[in-house]
């Protein structure tokens, strides 16, 4: 492992959040809270790599429907694993995101496809801040991290980006970590990844000639405007980021002098 990149091939946007600048100048410790995409595709040279880190315990955002259509996910020791579902199956934007990503007709969607997969990214960002599952399972994940016996902490959901990204922001901020460092890790998805998302739509077009990838491109990338679309969502409803994380999330004081506590350096 280089830097804070896990170098893992099966999932090569996993990194651990340790080294980032917290609360007071304290980094965060390393090897404790690991970021990664679901777990089904790494290699058998990922698994002795992904041992030394010992996760105590795996967080997965995924809900049960889209986790049963992937391969399962490979970790090595025995882990606690907690199924915390960051999902609406009924959200017209979320059944939208998935039927571009599975090449079917958007006819059927023909408001959201008239506004685009940017404007339905965004509206997604804004359902993690205001979405039931999603304050109850950010939460959840949240107060978990404060646990001993939770860390070292794995979380992760398909992609890896944009719901455990958005969990990374609110772990990170809960950190105090500044908001262009937390900024720098999530737009980082998109280098770590640029193989794969290639080799994602080429495999897209071949099975859907009439693909197009301008509609698709948006869906598997991260960009700025969705990340702000979940602060201004955030700020819209509670007032702050941090009133979010107190009354949306339920990280009060005593929680975050606890999360710092066992993770800042």
């Amino acid at each position: 492992m280089t830097g804070r990149d896990l170098a893992l091939v099966g999932a090569p946007n996993a990194r651990d959040l340790g080294g980032l600048v917290g609360a007071e100048g304290r980094r965060v410790r390393r090897g404790l809270l690991l970021r990664t995409p679901a777990l089904g595709r790494l290699t058998d040279e990922d698994l002795p790599v992904l041992a030394k880190l010992t996760p105590a315990c795996v967080v997965d955002l995924r809900d049960a429907a889209e986790a049963a259509v992937a391969p399962p996910d490979r970790l090595p020791g025995e882990p606690r694993v907690v199924h915390l579902p960051v999902h609406d199956a009924a959200h017209p934007v979320f059944t939208y995101v998935s039927a571009v990503l599975l090449g079917h007709d958007l006819s059927a969607y023909e408001e959201l496809a008239q506004e685009g997969t940017p404007a339905a990214m965004r509206s997604i960002y804004r359902w993690f801040v205001t979405g039931e599952s999603a304050r109850a399972g950010y939460g959840a994940a949240v107060r978990l991290a404060a646990e001993a016996a939770s860390l070292p902490l794995l979380y992760h959901c398909s992609a890896g980006k944009d719901r455990t990204g958005w969990l990374t922001a609110v772990l990170l901020h809960a950190l105090g970590v500044d908001e262009a460092t937390i900024r720098a890790d999530y737009l980082a998805n998109n280098a770590l990844t640029e193989s794969l998302r290639e080799v994602l739509l080429a495999a897209m077009r071949r099975r859907s000639p009439e693909l197009d990838v301008t509609v698709v491109r948006p869906v598997l990338e991260v960009r700025d405007e969705y990340l702000d679309a979940g602060y201004d969502e955030a700020r819209r409803v509670y007032g702050s980021f941090g009133s979010y994380l107190r009354y949306g999330l339920g990280v009060d004081d005593e929680l975050v002098t606890a999360l710092r506590a066992r993770l800042l350096e």
